[in-house]
């Protein structure tokens, strides 16, 4: 496969930068830092990240993260160069940016918030690094470069008895993951001493297959340290214990961690290569190391046991876990991986959802969306393609192959880098407009994750139609973000733009028209206008939360959509012209089924009756939007003809019903 050079790539991502930075009025640092931790958070290597741009003499930091599991705390400090072939990023630069991230921490530490006023972003993240330090078991700092870095690696540090670890993402490192179509690096895993094994012999030459018994105090010690990169093939989330599985693991790990081996199912790794230590009849003998490691079975196991040591302080020691290691030749990984997690899992089934870049859903979305030429709004009568990457590096990978630059140049003519959009993308944008900014906030990864489920419950056909709004979605959501950037939202912008797209959808009920913006490759002035006027009033519910003290956490919690919700805004009257007629059917809302579970069994206990009363009320108070008094009677209706209500309409019959009790509805009367 054709790919990018080292040159080509580095103006690529200046011009990439500068155009981000000019659409959203920021600095190119911030734009660059953003991109790259949007990178870095689909690969599992970093999550709940925020940007904020702190100087002062001896410290500078671009911004910070807690990792999913609390564990660890991750600062970020960006060298960004419009000229990144011109010089190289020396030792002695990266030694200075991971000293002056360090300081930055010493100063969090003793009491930096102090000096800032409440209202800055800096303030939010002095006080999570604070507050961090108390809790986390190790820092990990991040210089992120359009440059190429002379530095070999940085060793391990030490700050108030935490590890400190340095990792440098440069020009050559993201170029390597840019053109490889997968950004997460192998893991690599050493035994020492080599772990014993028995091979089993196979007649295929494609894979082979080994079993062998692991300590669970290394696997809980690996998850710490890769966390979800180790799923990466396996995407499933852990639901801490929530589900009978966790509970039954976590109760064996501290009350019979001897019988663990007995009770647990183990896990299945596949890896891309494994070297062996052969015995006197020349099989495999002994693991003595295990290259691009991948857990595509035992996620929940794994997650467990890391869960065990560090929230419970579990003794491991006596822990073993089996484990069936399969070595598949990387040309076949897509193929046979899917296959081994579906037909060897028997704690929770494992669809192919599960593999979503072979899903039929992206397959499709890809396919139209190559052919389907998006209108020429500019003058030009140039039409342009919108480019979904269904796999990672896709778009490279086809710059790549026009060789020459007049060809790369028509490309991108035809192929706009700011109309390229990812799976994660696609996520968020649909999530927005379903009314799930609290999925959205979770990070892409989880995000992700809920709109494949949701998919797989409720697949939409993906025709024509559905694609341009799609993208039309994308189109909004574009512009609300840079509505947000205009109102200072700082680095919770993308959390208020998520939220102004739910609420903006909830006020019209669905019903902008999205088929206009496709026409118009753009909102309309009307709509910018509303936005205007809806983003600060978002922005002031997002950002003071009503539980605990953290914004990033709060935007987490349904608790924060009810109250943005309840946020006071009716669609102007100039804007109600431009709405459809109707909402979008549910063919048309993939990934709209799994906002709140149980919304349907909510909704069936409460009385046809009180439905009805709502509809009647809100008709003459004239209190609630048409369309939600419309759903009340439409639930109504469903309830008692015995019918299903579906889970889209019953979660947003829910708010409209708690809208009406906030409003003075009186179920009794």
């Amino acid at each position: 496969m054709a790919e990018l050079d080292l040159a080509e790539f580095a103006r690529s991502v200046v011009a990439d930068t500068q155009a981000t930075a000019d659409a959203e009025g920021t600095t190119t640092p911030e734009a660059f830092t953003r991109r790259v931790l949007e990178d870095l958070e689909q690969a599992g290597v970093v999550s709940n990240t925020f940007t904020a741009y702190h100087k002062m003499h001896g410290h500078e930091v671009h911004g910070y993260g807690i990792g999913d599991s609390g564990e660890s705390l991750d600062l970020f400090i960006t060298d960004f160069q419009l000229d990144p072939l011109g010089t190289k990023l020396t030792k002695a630069q990266t030694l200075t940016s991971f000293r002056r991230l360090l300081v930055f921490v010493q100063r969090c530490r003793d009491g930096l918030q102090q000096h800032i006023d409440e209202s800055f972003d800096v303030y939010d993240m002095c006080e999570a690094v604070e507050k961090a330090l108390t809790e986390v078991r190790r820092i990990r700092l991040f210089l992120l470069s359009n440059r190429a870095c002379t530095a070999n690696e940085v060793p391990v540090s030490e700050f108030d008895g935490l590890p400190v670890t340095h990792e440098v993402w440069d020009l050559a490192r993201l170029h390597r993951h840019a053109t490889s179509g997968a950004l997460g690096e192998p893991i690599v895993v050493p035994f020492k001493p080599p772990l014993p094994c028995v091979s089993a012999p196979s007649s295929e030459e494609d894979h082979s297959v080994v079993l062998a018994v692991v300590p669970g105090q290394m696997l809980a010690e690996l998850y710490a340290e890769y966390g979800t990169r180790l799923l990466e093939l396996n995407v499933r989330s852990f639901l801490q214990t929530r589900g009978a599985v966790n509970r039954g693991i976590r109760e064996t790990l501290l009350n019979a961690p001897g019988r663990f081996l007995a009770y647990n199912n183990g896990i299945t790794a596949t890896a891309s290569q494994v070297e062996f230590v052969t015995g006197p009849d020349g099989e495999p003998s002994h693991i003595a190391a295990v290259h691009g490691l991948q857990i595509v079975n035992g996620g929940q196991t794994t997650a467990s046991l890391h869960h065990a040591l560090s929230r419970d302080k579990a003794d491991l020691s006596h822990v073993r876990v089996q484990m069936k290691l399969t070595e598949v030749a990387p040309q076949r990984l897509a193929e046979i991986v899917p296959k081994i997690s579906e037909y060897s899992n028997t704690q929770n089934r494992v669809t192919q959802v599960d593999f979503s870049s072979n899903h039929d859903y992206h397959v499709d979305m890809q396919r139209i969306t190559r052919s389907l030429w998006a209108p020429a709004v500019d003058g030009s009568g140039q039409e342009t393609h919108w480019f979904y990457e269904r796999v990672r590096g896709q778009y490279t990978d086809e710059l790549a192959k026009a060789r020459t630059p007049a060809r790369q140049r028509q490309f991108k003519k035809l192929n706009p880098t700011k109309q390229k959009f990812t799976k994660a993308d696609l996520a968020k944008f649909v999530h927005s407009w379903n009314q799930l900014p609290y999925h959205v906030s979770r990070g892409a990864q989880k995000n992700f994750v809920e709109f494949m489920l949701n998919v797989d419950k409720l697949p939409p056909r993906v025709d024509i139609q559905y694609c341009q709004r799609v993208i039309a979605m994308a189109i909004l959501f574009k512009a609300v973000d840079r509505v947000a950037g205009i109102h200072e939202a700082g680095s919770h912008k993308s959390l208020v733009t998520t939220y102004t797209v739910a609420r903006l959808s909830l006020a019209t009920g669905r019903r902008l028209d999205l088929d206009r913006i496709w026409r118009e490759q753009g909102i309309s002035v009307v709509l910018e206008a509303a936005l205007h006027d809806l983003c600060p009033r978002v922005m002031g519910a997002v950002l003071k939360p009503d539980e605990g003290n953290h914004v990033g956490e709060w935007a987490k919690k349904a608790a924060c959509w009810d109250a943005v919700s309840r946020v006071p805004w009716k669609t102007p009257r100039d804007l109600a012209v431009e709405l459809s007629d109707h909402a979008l059917d549910d063919a048309a809302l993939a990934g709209g089924d799994g906002g709140e579970e149980g919304g349907g069994e909510e909704v069936a206990l409460i009385s046809v009756d009180e439905w009805y009363a709502i509809e009647r009320w809100a008709k003459e108070t004239r209190n609630l939007e048409p369309w939600q008094r419309q759903l009340a009677q439409f639930v109504a209706r469903r309830l008692e003809l015995e019918e299903e209500v579906p889970e889209t309409h019953a979660i947003q019959a829910l708010h409209a019903r708690s809208e009406a009790l906030r409003l003075g509805f009186n179920p009794g009367m």
